[in-house]
């Protein structure tokens, strides 16, 4: 995964590209907006896959990099870094098209998480997903268990999605949430035992189990 560090304090960048690098990222690194922006309009094997970009750089901010970014049409994801926790602020960078946001300091855990769950997000979508009877249509938001349609909240949906694409292979609460993470919303792992719960019994007729695997987390497959 290439990744493009956008920061001006050189003692952070390098920081960030070192625990980036460390878990197998491409990092690139540059100091300022304008550099940005030329970078962010390259094409090709070299294109950053996710961006994170601090919003008080020298000349042109974040805040322009990220509107110059999505007029153009581009749609890597982007996590924006600022020192600034007003909500005015925070509104503003999603408003441009940014698509997750860290208030500094950070645990450099998190950083990593979620510039992974950015990238896992990014990913070509595919039409639908099904296992068994069950279906999901994603371009129309549609589950169904043979020709019934299932309702599902939106949190629901999303854990059921990330069960489909990850079928026949365990993944853990962690995992879970870190997909299914908006802005920073709060879920416990708690909660996601409560929609794996919900979900069990709504597809529960089509011919797929989630199966919990003590001590690693739950697999969606084939039912019995």
């Amino acid at each position: 995964m290439h990744v493009l560090v956008v920061e001006d304090d050189a003692v952070l960048a390098d920081g960030l590209s070192r625990v980036l690098g460390s878990h197998g990222m491409a990092v690139e690194v540059v100091g300022n907006g304008a550099q940005a922006d030329q970078l962010l309009q390259r094409a090709g094997a070299t294109a950053a896959e996710v961006v994170v970009l601090d919003i008080g750089l020298p000349g042109m901010d974040g805040f322009e990099v990220v509107r110059r970014l999505r007029a153009r049409g581009n749609a890597v994801p982007v996590l924006l870094l600022t020192a600034r926790d007003a909500v005015e602020d925070r509104v503003r960078g999603l408003e441009q098209g940014a698509d997750d946001y860290l208030v500094k300091p950070f645990a450099t855990a998190e950083l990593v998480a979620r510039v992974k769950a950015l990238a896992r997000r990014h990913t070509a979508p595919q039409a639908a997903l099904a296992l068994g009877q069950l279906s999901l249509d994603l371009a129309a938001k549609r589950a169904r268990v043979g020709d019934k349609v299932i309702e599902l909240s939106v949190r629901e949906w999303a854990v059921l999605e990330y069960l489909l694409q990850h079928a026949s292979r365990v993944v853990s609460k962690q995992q879970i949430i870190d997909a299914i993470l908006p802005w920073g919303d709060d879920i416990t792992p708690n909660a996601v035992e409560v929609y794996i719960s919900r979900l069990r019994l709504k597809i529960a007729d089509g011919g797929v189990a989630i199966r919990t695997i003590r001590g690693f987390g739950y697999m969606l497959e084939p039912g019995a």
